[in-house]
């Protein structure tokens, strides 16, 4: 019999909160995170919003200030948000087999402040002037490697990078990791800081982020409505420690919720678009429900990817009808990207914190800005004002570009 994976600690940052009950009661309020870039002069820039942390001082979270120095602001919001998940988990390090625990923490984009920086230094002072700690500081992988070497954790450890399905990514893979017995607790998640000036031009020249409400940031991200025009991108991270059921309840920890379930796809379509009818997700949908040995009309709540782009809020609709059919109009779905934005591959990390804590709490968040009704996206989007419901599964998509496709589903845990 094949080993079951609960979640026993939540950490998380985001623009709409630094601590997960913050994080929680904004999600609840619908309460928007959304404003007016701070980092950088955003005057020749067509997008002027963002969901920025304003408020993050790494040293509240054990990372000296000449360690800073030496991390990139994605690397600094996974070491703090780990530390959350740990202590909200109430793990022992010191009495813990080390060998038996791993991390998996994933970036979309990883250190792009850090790129930059170092960029302007090579042109401007020459190749002698670029930090030593250029490397260690922007690579992607290296999440994972400052959480296993804060904490000793010698098991699994790697990273995976699949734009904005990072985070969900990460999560199934630690779960399967778990399942198989390679390891008994992992640290799992998404870490993102891109709000930068490179990167913010990137997506708003493609056309991909909106520049229609740099003067109502707080009502930008509108997935599902008519008037959506593209995503609010924004930074954070969210951490879960996942672990082995019976060891979880033998120490008496505190379970959020049972992990039953993934799907992994591809769409093979196209390096931005997806698949016009949703194929890839709903494929990515239909095993995880497989997976879970459960059926479509078993799935009480969806957090949907719905980053508020035409396109894509579109397909992922399409490709819910696709699976649930009838019964796509009974289901709750929600985006908490309305919310705090896109944190693009912290994105389904975080949407995985809402859905274990909606599991808990019997609330299902609501889509905040949903004004004018779109023809083509017409479910339950839970519009404006969360509602009360018992929650036995809900499924978290997540969607990348390369048509990387990730669903995961959480079950209210049960003995």
């Amino acid at each position: 019999m094949q080993r079951r994976v609960v979640v026993t600690g939540i950490g998380v940052l985001s623009c709409v909160g630094n601590d997960k009950e913050t994080f929680w009661n904004a999600i609840q309020q619908g309460k928007s995170g959304i404003s007016r870039i701070e980092g950088f002069n955003t005057e020749q820039f067509s997008v002027k919003i963002a969901g920025e942390i304003k408020t993050f001082d790494p040293e509240k979270y054990g990372v000296s200030k000449k360690d800073a120095r030496r991390m990139d602001r994605y690397l600094q919001f996974a070491v703090a948000a780990s530390s959350m998940a740990i202590q909200d988990s109430a793990l022992d390090i010191g009495a813990e087999d080390l060998d038996k625990i791993g991390t998996i923490v994933g970036s979309g984009i990883g250190g792009m402040w850090t790129f930059e920086q170092q960029h302007s230094i090579l042109i401007e002072q020459g190749p002698a002037r670029i930090s030593p700690f250029f490397i260690p500081m922007m690579i992607s992988n290296m999440a994972s490697g400052h959480i296993a070497i804060k904490y000793g954790f010698k098991g699994p450890n790697y990273s995976v990078i699949s734009a904005c399905a990072t985070g969900c990514h990460s999560i199934a893979d630690s779960y399967h990791i778990i399942k198989r017995g390679d390891a008994d607790v992992m640290a799992t998640g998404g870490a993102e800081a891109a709000i930068s000036p490179a990167a913010c031009a990137g997506f708003a020249n493609m056309k991909a982020t909106t520049s229609s409400f740099n003067d109502a940031p707080e009502q930008a991200s509108r997935p599902f409505d008519a008037k959506r025009s593209g995503f609010v991108m924004s930074e954070g991270c969210g951490i879960l420690i996942l672990e082995e059921m019976e060891r979880a309840k033998a120490r008496g920890a505190h379970i959020y919720g049972e992990i039953v379930g993934c799907g992994m796809t591809a769409d093979a379509n196209h390096i931005t678009n997806p698949s016009p009818g949703g194929e890839g997700g709903a494929a990515a949908m239909k095993m995880a429900i497989k997976n879970a040995g459960i059926v479509p009309e078993d799935i009480d709540y969806i957090n949907a990817h719905g980053t508020s782009t035409p396109a894509g809020d579109k397909a992922e609709i399409l490709g819910i009808k696709s699976v649930f059919g009838k019964y796509a109009y009974e289901i709750p779905v929600s985006s908490s990207k309305s919310i705090f934005g896109h944190n693009l591959g912290a994105a389904g990390a975080l949407e995985s914190a809402v859905c274990l804590l909606a599991l808990e709490k019997g609330i299902v968040p609501p889509t905040i800005n949903y004004e004018y009704p779109d023809p083509e996206c017409d479910l339950n989007f839970v519009p404006n004002v969360a509602i009360k419901k018992d929650i036995k599964y809900a499924a978290n998509n997540s969607f990348g570009f390369g048509g990387q496709n990730a669903v995961i589903i959480f079950k209210k845990y049960e003995e």
